[in-house]
């Protein structure tokens, strides 16, 4: 009779040592998602003269330059039209410009264009001579 009441106890141990894992589990995987959101694209972006430098020396390679649409001017708060094509930014570049990773880019003949790939906005627009 002492056995069965021991086995209850240890298998009422073992499911509530279960839930509280799973539950600890869950609320790293909340806060996980929670701070990988904090490094979300906005509409606005500050580089320095540096870190524009050096964007423009890595990203212009991984793309080759594309010719915009004759009726847009590429400046800071306009839309990119469907005719140009976006890249991600590559691993390499958001390791050493980790505020470029949630940006898009796309290469035009003398302008590299920082993009929210949310809204299609750009956010920065480095020249050739960055």
């Amino acid at each position: 009779m002492k056995f069965p009441m021991l086995s209850l106890a240890a298998t009422v141990l073992v499911c509530s040592i279960g839930a509280a894992a799973a539950a600890d589990h869950s609320a790293m995987s909340r806060h996980s998602s929670m701070s990988s959101t904090t490094s979300m694209a906005k509409d606005n972006l500050s580089l320095t003269a540096g870190q524009e430098k050096l964007a423009w020396r890595d990203l212009s390679k991984q793309a080759a330059s594309q010719r915009a649409p004759s009726n847009f001017s590429a400046s800071v708060g306009t839309t990119v039209p469907n005719d140009i094509t976006l890249r991600s930014i590559p691993r390499t570049v958001a390791s050493q410009l980790p505020t470029l990773k949630p940006y898009r880019f796309a290469r035009l003949p003398n302008e590299l264009l920082i993009v929210n790939p949310k809204d299609k906005k750009v956010v920065d627009v480095i020249n050739s001579r960055a």
